[in-house]
Parts: C-alpha cells; sequence; structure tokens
C-alpha cells in the first residue's frame, strides 16, 4: 500500500462532519429562498448554496439535498426564482427551511413575467431562471440555470449567515 492511499485511508476515517460544517460556516452568505410552480401551487426552500457562473452566457447555480421535499417540483418545472432575502425576512429564512409545514403562510409573491416562478415581495433582489442542466455531487445535487431576468433593489440590505448565526452588514470599508 503507498503511503498516499494510507493518507487518504486515514482522512476518510478521521474525517469530522461536523468540523468540516463549522469551517464552511467561516465563509459568510448570503441567504436565498429559491421558489418554483408546483403541481399543487408554489414551492420553495432556503438556500445558501448560490453563486454567479457566468456573465456570457448568463448562468447562476444552486445546490438542492437529495432528500429536499422541494425537489421534485424544482425538476418539474425547470423554472425557478433566486430571491435574496432583506435583512427583515429572517423569519422567511427559517419559515422555508422547515419541512412539514405551510411555508407560504402570510408570504406575499407575484409570478416573475418571464418564467411564473414566485418572487416574494420586499427581497433585496431576485434572479428568474430555466435549469439546464443537473450534476449529482454527494449529497446534493447542483442545478446550472440560465437567467432570462433579474431585478435588485440598490437601498436594501442583505440578509447574512456566519458562523451558524444571522448577521447585518454594519459598515463598508
Amino acid at each position: 500500500m503507498s503511503s498516499t492511499a494510507t493518507q487518504q485511508d486515514v482522512a476518510e476515517n478521521t474525517f469530522d462532519s461536523r468540523y468540516f460544517r463549522d469551517v464552511m460556516g467561516a465563509f459568510p452568505s448570503g441567504v436565498t429562498v429559491i421558489t418554483t410552480p408546483g403541481a399543487d401551487g408554489p414551492v420553495g426552500f432556503t438556500c445558501q448554496s448560490f453563486y454567479s457562473v457566468s456573465i456570457e452566457p448568463p448562468l447562476i447555480s444552486f445546490s438542492i439535498a437529495r432528500t429536499s421535499k422541494s425537489l421534485p417540483s424544482v425538476r418539474a418545472s425547470g423554472q425557478v426564482v433566486v430571491n435574496f432575502l432583506s435583512r427583515q425576512q429572517r423569519h422567511l429564512s427559517t419559515q422555508f427551511a422547515r419541512s412539514g409545514t405551510d411555508k407560504w403562510r402570510d408570504v406575499s409573491w407575484s409570478p416573475a413575467p418571464w418564467n411564473g416562478a414566485p418572487v416574494l415581495d420586499g427581497v433585496i433582489g431576485w434572479v428568474a431562471a430555466q435549469i439546464e442542466r443537473e450534476i449529482e455531487a454527494g449529497d446534493h445535487l447542483i442545478f446550472l440555470a440560465r437567467v432570462g431576468e433579474l431585478q435588485t433593489d440598490p437601498a436594501s440590505e442583505p440578509l447574512v449567515f456566519h458562523r451558524g448565526v444571522y448577521r447585518e452588514l454594519d459598515y463598508v470599508i
């Protein structure tokens, strides 16, 4: 057995998933709610694994757990809106992160003109996109989507998540 294989075996056997989460949590992220039309009404879930991929063509990416109850609707529709939550929308982050509840209770929204997926009222920005590709990645799936429409409110401040807690931006350097 080579020393490389031995080191890899040791790393796999001693991998600490809690430490992995803690280290990844050191990277602050915005908080989004991904929405899509569903067979019985709108569907949505909280997502921090979102980013811009390309300007030409305009592409974005997001990840979703293989076990997510929202996954079948995302696949069936192929149309999504990524809603960027404002600092006043922490309650929506929590609401859309829970399974088995009415995520849409007291939530105001309107359909994106381009693809009909829900745009949540009061978000600091949103991106309407059509899914082009699904990529298997461990316990999640990565979706690559082409942007068709987008909008932002430059006067609003984002909801930020860092080291397991919500944060507010308090100054500009």
